[in-house]
């Protein structure tokens, strides 16, 4: 696919990803200014009643300070994300938030796990390996820029403090990789330039060796004889 026919920016994106970041802003007020406490709406391993943290726990944050930490990856990345891969960026968006959201329910902690961390970690994982597995100089670019702004994130998908849900963010970093590499054929990709023979391009024989153009071999046989 043509890369400036895809990559045309529209104003859509923007507000999509400023209505997600609003939305999470619009809940925690809702909660201080009201007295309510959404957590017990997280994600509680291995819970039945626990599963609806799946939908509800990417709205749901513990403080201003962990609120504003995803808001402005959040931002950038769900941006880049409808922008660079508006062909699965709803897949990816669907299918991350309920698999990775699947996996914290399985391998987590029996705590409540909140917060909008496991989706910057999806998209960060699946921005960063795009890029590589499609091979493309824009996405390869934007791999570099993820990796400069974000990359040290990458230290807490592992056990590090233990208010941080380190499984929310391993769950999505994981699924991130996969759904990379499954859509890896989709949208911009890197093309293979395919050369043509024409009666008037340079021929090639089996060992590699360049043959003469054809007018020119019609040339040889023109004998001109001085006046």
């Amino acid at each position: 696919m043509n890369d400036n026919v895809y990559l045309k920016f529209n104003q859509r994106m923007f507000w999509t990803s400023t209505l997600f970041v609003l939305i999470i802003w619009i809940v925690y007020w809702f909660e201080i200014t009201y007295g309510y406490n959404f957590n017990k709406y997280g994600i509680l391993p291995r819970e039945l009643g626990g599963l609806k943290g799946i939908l509800f726990s990417p709205f749901i944050h513990s403080s201003t300070s962990h609120l504003f930490n995803n808001s402005i990856p959040l931002f950038v990345l769900s941006l880049s994300l409808l922008y660079f891969y508006k062909s699965v960026a709803a897949r990816v968006l669907i299918f991350g938030v309920l698999f990775s959201g699947l996996i914290t329910w399985l391998i987590a902690r029996e705590s409540y796990h909140i917060g909008a961390s496991g989706v910057v970690y999806l998209l960060f994982s699946f921005i960063f390996f795009s890029g590589i597995f499609k091979n493309h100089f824009r996405l390869i670019a934007l791999s570099l820029i993820t990796i400069f702004l974000y990359g040290s994130m990458i230290w807490f998908v592992f056990p590090t403090e233990d208010r941080i849900s380190w499984e929310g963010h391993l769950s999505g970093f994981m699924v991130g990789l996969v759904l990379a590499y499954l859509y890896r054929k989709k949208g911009i990709i890197k093309e293979e330039y395919q050369f043509s023979k024409t009666d008037f391009d340079l021929l090639f024989d089996e060992n590699g060796n360049l043959i003469e153009k054809k007018e020119d071999k019609e040339d040889d046989r023109i004998t001109i004889s001085d006046e």
